[in-house]
């Protein structure tokens, strides 16, 4: 067997084991997650790890998270094909894959300079044009690109971020990581008109939002 067939096998297995069983159920993000090959953004010594079902180290003290929560937040995120979404933390560039596969047009933002030019690295290699990466502060979103259909953001904020939240269309959903009394909660908010309706999701464990320069007192 060769080791493209192995890491088939791999993420099927991912997919079974720590996806649908878990509660994850959508097809769509079923089979975007078994096409992805997760071992192409993570260093290359720990490609035998790639399809466990943890987070991993990728560098700059930074993750890519693990398999069920890509899958989760891909599932919460309801993307439907050609919706532009907006992620804020590139990371390894794997979840903008996800997305993209799903049929999303992604721009994702990443502070750090290197994680960003190996995520753009990445996605090119696998051929992924409907995601572009861009370096920079994303805390306050992307107005200037925006509205968007969708927004997740895979880093711990104190609280809903409302720059992001009035950067959606009507109908639009913003998927973040709240902290609340010192634990870690996934909130899904929509727009609706005027208003945001909310709905808290899971507990989780994501580095912290940094604050941009006009909430650290910079501007």
């Amino acid at each position: 067997m060769t080791a493209r067939r192995d890491y088939a096998v791999a993420r099927r297995r991912m997919v079974d084991e720590q996806l649908r069983r878990a509660g994850v159920t959508d097809r769509v993000v079923l089979k975007a997650m078994e096409a992805v090959p997760r071992h192409l953004f993570v260093p290359r010594m720990l490609w035998h790890r790639a399809y466990e079902p943890c987070a991993l180290p990728i560098g700059h003290g930074q993750t890519i998270s693990k398999p069920f929560t890509v899958g989760l937040m891909s599932a919460l995120l309801e993307v439907q094909p050609g919706e532009r979404i907006l992620e804020i933390g590139s990371g390894s560039g794997y979840q903008a894959a996800v997305l993209a596969e799903m049929g999303a047009v992604v721009h994702t933002v990443e502070r750090v300079g290197p994680l960003a030019e190996r995520a753009a690295s990445s996605l090119a290699k696998l051929g992924c044009d409907r995601v572009t990466v861009a370096t920079g502060d994303g805390s306050f979103g992307a107005a200037d690109r925006g509205p968007w259909h969708g927004i997740i953001v895979t880093a711990c904020a104190p609280g809903l971020p409302e720059a992001m939240a009035r950067q959606l269309e009507d109908g639009g959903r913003l998927l973040i990581p709240i902290e609340h009394e010192g634990d870690q909660i996934l909130y899904r908010y929509r727009r609706e008109g005027e208003r945001l309706s909310v709905e808290r999701s899971v507990g989780c464990q994501f580095v912290p939002l940094l604050p941009g320069v006009e909430e650290a007192g910079l501007a």
